[in-house]
């Protein structure tokens, strides 16, 4: 299966109102040589001081990213060329991640190359071992840095 893993860093808590400013992906295989980094400038005025510091940039650096839409070009570019059939999305963080991914997709291309659902990667683990109580963070063996491409490629 086309298993994309994704992480978003953000300004704040929402799309919309706040804005999207790094995405990172990997497809999910053996080599996790497939990779697509970016950086997307802030869609809105407001944002979070607190929020955005997680990721070390300042708001300053955020207005010199590029244009989200041609970013999102790019990542389905990238998607396109890099798995068959439909990308399935995949996160650590789904619930946060694919609000932002879902939301960018539709509001500047009118569409989301991963269709109307993702996943969760905690959840998966925790059916896999039939426990729900139990967390995958045990297994991952890179520093949780909030630079959106080490933590996509780190919970793979």
């Amino acid at each position: 299966m086309p298993y994309i893993m994704v992480d978003i860093e953000s300004d704040g808590p929402i799309p919309g109102d706040y804005s999207m400013i790094s995405i990172g992906a990997v497809v999910v295989d053996e080599q996790l040589d497939k990779t697509f980094y970016s950086q997307l400038s802030p869609i809105s005025d407001m944002f979070i001081p607190d929020v955005l510091a997680v990721s070390g940039l300042s708001r300053e650096e955020t207005l010199l990213f590029d244009d989200p839409k041609s970013v999102l070009e790019r990542l389905e570019k990238w998607m396109n060329d890099h798995v068959a059939g439909r990308p399935i999305f995949i996160s650590d963080n789904n619930e946060f991640d694919w609000m932002f991914v879902c939301w960018y997709f539709h509001h500047f291309l009118g569409r989301n190359p991963f269709g109307f659902s993702s996943q969760n990667l905690g959840s998966l683990y925790k059916g896999m071992i039939k426990d729900m109580y139990q967390n995958f963070k045990h297994l991952c063996t890179t520093e949780h840095t909030h630079h959106p491409l080490d933590d996509a490629k780190g919970n793979t």
